[in-house]
C-alpha cells in the first residue's frame, strides 16, 4: 500500500514528525525554496513587466535533483501533504511545490508547533493553499527584485556600493540620519544641585513651584550661597503600585532581548530559535521546544495556558497567577499564529540542559521565563517620595521597594528590578545634610543605533516584518555600509554616500512613510483587498523613469586620487571601496590590477608561540580586530584578545589581555 508524502522544508523536522506520524507517512524535506525568478528578459528581472508582470520561475541552484526526487516520490504517494512554514513564505514555498511537482492532488497542513498532538490534529484540519497569501510573497519578491536589480547596478556605476534593497537602504538611511544629527548635535551646560543626607540623596527640582533650570555655574553657585543648613521635611509619600508583567514574544522583541541579555545578533536568535522549533532529541523522543518564531502576534493558545496556571500553581502558588493578556494587536500585525512561547511549562530549562547546548539553553531559558512570566501575577513596589524645602527650593529623593516579585519570580535575571530604600522619617521635621553639591552636565547627542534599537525602530516605523530583520541587519553589515562599533551601528564612508546618492534620485521611494505604505498594500493583497497587479504597476510606473534618468544624469562619484602613480603601468593611485574597506589600487582598473601593500600598517604583537612566525594585528571579514598567526595558513594560532608574550602558570598557553585584564588565552587564569 503506497504511503501518504509529506514536504516540509528541513530535514531535522522532517525526522521529527515522520517519528509522530508512524509507517503510513514518509516525511521528506524541500530543504527550503525550490524555485526563484529568473534572470532573463528586460533587465535580467525574471518578470514580464508589461504582461502584468507575469513572473517567470526556475529552479534554484542545486534543486534540480531535489524537484526530481520528489516528482518521483509524489507521483509513488497515496495523498501528498504540503506542511512547510505557517507564514506568507511556507505558503509560497508549498505553491512552488504544488507548481513544480505537478500535483493535481494535494493538502496543505500548517501548525505552530512540532509536538505530537498538535502536529496529528493538523492533518485532520488539512486545507487548499491561500493564493492570497502566495500573491502576497510573489508580489514582495518582484518588488525586491525590480529594486534591487536596478538600483544597485545604479550604485555599482555611480558610488562603488555593491547594492541597494527596498528596505535595507531605509534601514541604511536612519544610520545615516542618526550619524548626522550626531555630528550637528551641540552640547548645553547644565547644573545639578543635590543635597546629601546619611541615607539618601535629593536633587533640587523647583523655585516655588515653578521647575528649576541652572544653565550657568554662576546660577548653581547662587542658589549654593542661598540655602540654609536645615532642611523642612515638606512632604512623605508611601504608595503600592504595580510593576506591569511583560508579553509574551514576538519575532522582534526576542530579538531585542536576546541582543541586549544574551548578546546575541539578530541573526543567531533566528539561528537556534529555528533548531529549538524543528525538535530536539531528549531522550526516547524528539520534540519541538518553541513555537513559530517569524511572528508579531502575542497571543496564547487557551491549551498552553491552562497548562501553564496549572504549573505556577503547583510550583509557587495561587498568588502568582495572573491572567492572559490582550493582543497588542495593530495594523501591520499578521497574527497568523502565536507568540513565541514554549511548547510545555513542565519541560523546564533544567531537565533539557543535558540535551541542549551552551547557546539553545541560554535562548531556551529567556523563552521559557517569558513564557511563564507572560501568564503570572504583577509585580508590586512600595514606591516612596521625600519632598525637603530650603529657602523656596524643593529638593526631592524616590525610592522604591519590592514588596510582591509577582512575574519577576521566573523573569529577575532578565530584568532589572533593584530596591532603593529611603529612611523612615516618621516624627522627623527636619534633616541638616552632609554637604550640598553642584554637579555640570551636558546635554548628550541621541545615541547611535544597536541591533536592539534599530529593530525596534523598524517595527514602530512598520518598515520589514518578523521574516526579514535579522536578513535586514546582516545585510548591511556584509555589504559594508556600516561597522560596529561597541556594539552600535555607525555608517561607513560607501554607506554615506550611497544614501546620498539614493536620497538624490529616490527621495520619494526611498524613505519611511512610502516603504511602511507598501508593507501595508502587501498586508491587503494578502487580505484579498487589493489586487497585487495595481500595486506593481503603480510602484514601476514612477519607478523606472527615476531610474533611466538616474543613469543619465547622477553625477558619478569620482575615486579619489592619493598623489602616487602606479609602479606597474604609471597611472594615478586612487582609493577604492572592497569587501573590507578602502583600499589603495591603481585607476586603470581593469585593465592594471595593481593593489597597494601597505606594509606600514602591519603591527607585530609578539613572536607566534607556535612557529617561528610573528603574531600580527588583524581584522576579521566582519572588521572585528583579532590577532593570529602571519605565517596563516601554514600556522593558524589566532587570539582575540591582545597576547602579551607571556605563558599561563597554570597550563602554558599565551596570556591576553582584555580591558586592562590579563587572562589566559586557554584556561580559567586570571592574573594582576
Amino acid at each position: 500500500m503506497a504511503k501518504n508524502l509529506v514536504i516540509v522544508e528541513s530535514p531535522s523536522k522532517s525526522k521529527t514528525i515522520e517519528k509522530y506520524l508512524g509507517d503510513d507517512y514518509k516525511v521528506v524535506a524541500s530543504m527550503g525554496h525550490i524555485r526563484d525568478l529568473a534572470t532573463s528578459g528586460k533587465f535580467g528581472l525574471g518578470v514580464d513587466v508589461v504582461n502584468d508582470f507575469t513572473p517567470s520561475y526556475i529552479p534554484m541552484k542545486g534543486k534540480k535533483k531535489v524537484i526530481t526526487d520528489l516528482k518521483k516520490l509524489a507521483k509513488d504517494s497515496a495523498v501528498v501533504y504540503l506542511a512547510t512554514d505557517p507564514d506568507r513564505e511556507g505558503e509560497a514555498i508549498s505553491w512552488h511545490l504544488k507548481e513544480a511537482l505537478d500535483l493535481k492532488k494535494y493538502e496543505r497542513v500548517t501548525f505552530n508547533e512540532i509536538t505530537k498532538d498538535v502536529v496529528k490534529s493538523a492533518f485532520k484540519e488539512a486545507r487548499d493553499i491561500d493564493i492570497d497569501l502566495v500573491k502576497s510573497q510573489e508580489t514582495r519578491r518582484i518588488l525586491d527584485r525590480i529594486i534591487g536589480f536596478r538600483l544597485s547596478k545604479l550604485m555599482q556605476s555611480k558610488t562603488g556600493g555593491k547594492s541597494a534593497g527596498r528596505v535595507q537602504s531605509v534601514a541604511l538611511k536612519l544610520i545615516v540620519d542618526r550619524e548626522r544629527e550626531i555630528e550637528a548635535f551641540v552640547p548645553e551646560e547644565y547644573y545639578t544641585i543635590t543635597a546629601k543626607f546619611e541615607e539618601m540623596d535629593a536633587v533640587a527640582e523647583k523655585y516655588k513651584g515653578k521647575k528649576l533650570e541652572i544653565k550657568t555655574d554662576e546660577e548653581a553657585q547662587f542658589i549654593l550661597d542661598a540655602l540654609d543648613e536645615t532642611f523642612v521635611v515638606s512632604e512623605v509619600l508611601s504608595k503600592e503600585k504595580n510593576k506591569k508583567g511583560v508579553m509574551p514574544f514576538k519575532t522582534s522583541t526576542l530579538q531585542q532581548v536576546a541582543v541586549n541579555k544574551l548578546g546575541f545578533a539578530s541573526s543567531k536568535t533566528m539561528r537556534i530559535a529555528q533548531k529549538l522549533y524543528e525538535g530536539i532529541d531528549i531522550g526516547n523522543e524528539t520534540v519541538g521546544l518553541i513555537t513559530y518564531m517569524r511572528t508579531d502576534s502575542e497571543r496564547i493558545s487557551p491549551v498552553f495556558a491552562k497548562e501553564a496556571f496549572q504549573y505556577i500553581e503547583e510550583h509557587y502558588g495561587k498568588k502568582y497567577l495572573g491572567h492572559v493578556k490582550e493582543n497588542k494587536k495593530n495594523d501591520t500585525m499578521q497574527d497568523a499564529h502565536e507568540g513565541i512561547r514554549v511548547t510545555s511549562a513542565y519541560r523546564t530549562p533544567e531537565s533539557l540542559k543535558k540535551y541542549l547546548s551552551n547557546d539553545e539553553y541560554k535562548l531556551y531559558s529567556l523563552i521559557y521565563a517569558r513564557s511563564l512570566a507572560s501568564l503570572m501575577h504583577d509585580a508590586k513596589v512600595l514606591a516612596t517620595s521625600v519632598v525637603l524645602l530650603n529657602q523656596g527650593y524643593e529638593f526631592k529623593a524616590t525610592g522604591s521597594v519590592l514588596i510582591f516579585d509577582g512575574y519577576l519570580k521566573v523573569y529577575a535575571p532578565y530584568e532589572s528590578s533593584e530596591d532603593v530604600l529611603l529612611p523612615d522619617l516618621t516624627g522627623i521635621k527636619e534633616l541638616l545634610a552632609n554637604e550640598v553639591i553642584k554637579e555640570q552636565h551636558f546635554t548628550k547627542p541621541p545615541a547611535r543605533y544597536t541591533e536592539s534599537s534599530l529593530i525596534k525602530e523598524l517595527e514602530r516605523l512598520g518598515i520589514g516584518r518578523p521574516s526579514t530583520y535579522a536578513t535586514i541587519m546582516e545585510t548591511i553589515k556584509a555589504r559594508d555600509y556600516v561597522k560596529v562599533e561597541d556594539k552600535k551601528f555607525v555608517p561607513t564612508k560607501i554607506g554615506i554616500e550611497t544614501t546620498d546618492k539614493l536620497q538624490e534620485g529616490f527621495s520619494d521611494i526611498v524613505n519611511v512613510q512610502y516603504t511602511a505604505n507598501m508593507e501595508n498594500d502587501l498586508d491587503k493583497i494578502a487580505d484579498h483587498s487589493l489586487n497585487h497587479v495595481t500595486v506593481l504597476r503603480e510602484f514601476y510606473d514612477k519607478f523606472e523613469p527615476l531610474v533611466e534618468d538616474a543613469f543619465l544624469h547622477m553625477e558619478k562619484k569620482e575615486a579619489e586620487e592619493v598623489g602616487e602613480n602606479c609602479p606597474t603601468c604609471g597611472s594615478p593611485l586612487v582609493i577604492r571601496n572592497g569587501r573590507y574597506g578602502e583600499f589603495i589600487a591603481c585607476s586603470n582598473y581593469p585593465t592594471c590590477k595593481y593593489i597597494k601593500k601597505d606594509e606600514a600598517s602591519i603591527l607585530e604583537i609578539c613572536d607566534c608561540p607556535n612557529c617561528d612566525g610573528k603574531i600580527i594585528e588583524k581584522k576579521s571579514r566582519r572588521g572585528k580586530l583579532f590577532y593570529g598567526c602571519n605565517q596563516y595558513p601554514k600556522c593558524k594560532t589566532a587570539y582575540w584578545d591582545k597576547p602579551i608574550n607571556q605563558r599561563c602558570p597554570n597550563c602554558g598557553e599565551m596570556l591576553v589581555e582584555k580591558k586592562n585584564k590579563i587572562h589566559c588565552s586557554s584556561c580559567s587564569y586570571e592574573g594582576e
